[in-house]
């Protein structure tokens, strides 16, 4: 099964929706310069209605050092962190118990080869843009990616839409996929029709190609 994380919630009924359609995971970004910002007040109030058995993950950009990032999770109870900056692979392992997801942005001279060593709990893998930390909307190579999953968990992330995100995990066989542009109608504002179409992609590629 591919476990879905829609990013960059901002507004609870988004987050219920999400949570009806099966998402296994909530993003949260913490990122001011991200059109998905969301303050921790307002983080505070809709992770305080959510129901259990969904985990919700703090996504932070250089926040700052680790015991800053911990007091944030423990704040809002959040269930891991995503390090979506230039944050050193060890942070990873000063932030346990909490799980933590760290998202590489995959170059040319990426080698998969270098996950293996990440302690990590997973490696987002997304799209490069130089300036940009996420967000960018470009796709990477699924072939890449399903290659890196040989050395880690791999989360898939990048361009994701309805409408490709069932060859994406065809091609990728990764653990999970981040999706948060792909199913907007604005930068955080969820479509939720583009979401139900989303997930339905997600469970017929399962069902099909899905080793």
């Amino acid at each position: 099964m591919t476990h879905v994380k829609i990013c960059g919630i901002t507004r609870l009924a988004d987050a219920l929706v999400a949570i009806d359609l099966g998402a296994a995971a909530l993003g949260f970004n913490f990122y001011p310069r991200s059109p998905r910002y969301i303050s921790i007040r307002q983080a505070s109030k809709i992770l305080e209605n959510l129901p259990p058995f969904v985990s919700k993950i703090g996504v932070v950009v250089n926040f700052g050092p680790a015991r800053d990032i911990r007091r944030l999770a423990v704040a809002l109870g959040l269930s891991g962190i995503q390090l979506h900056g230039n944050e050193p692979s060890e942070m990873a392992l000063t932030l346990k118990p909490l799980m933590v997801v760290k998202a590489i942005r995959v170059t040319e001279d990426f080698k998969v080869t270098e996950l293996q060593r990440n302690p990590a709990s997973a490696i987002l893998l997304d799209g490069f843009e130089p300036g940009k930390f996420g967000g960018t909307g470009k796709t990477i190579d699924w072939n890449l990616a399903r290659r890196a999953s040989r050395f880690h968990r791999i989360i898939l992330s990048g361009g994701l839409t309805p409408a490709n995100v069932g060859e994406a995990i065809r091609v990728a066989h990764p653990y999970g996929v981040d999706v948060a542009s792909g199913v907007e109608s604005v930068p955080g504002r969820k479509d939720y029709r583009k979401m139900r179409t989303f997930f339905a992609s997600v469970d017929k590629a399962d069902r099909e190609g899905r080793p």
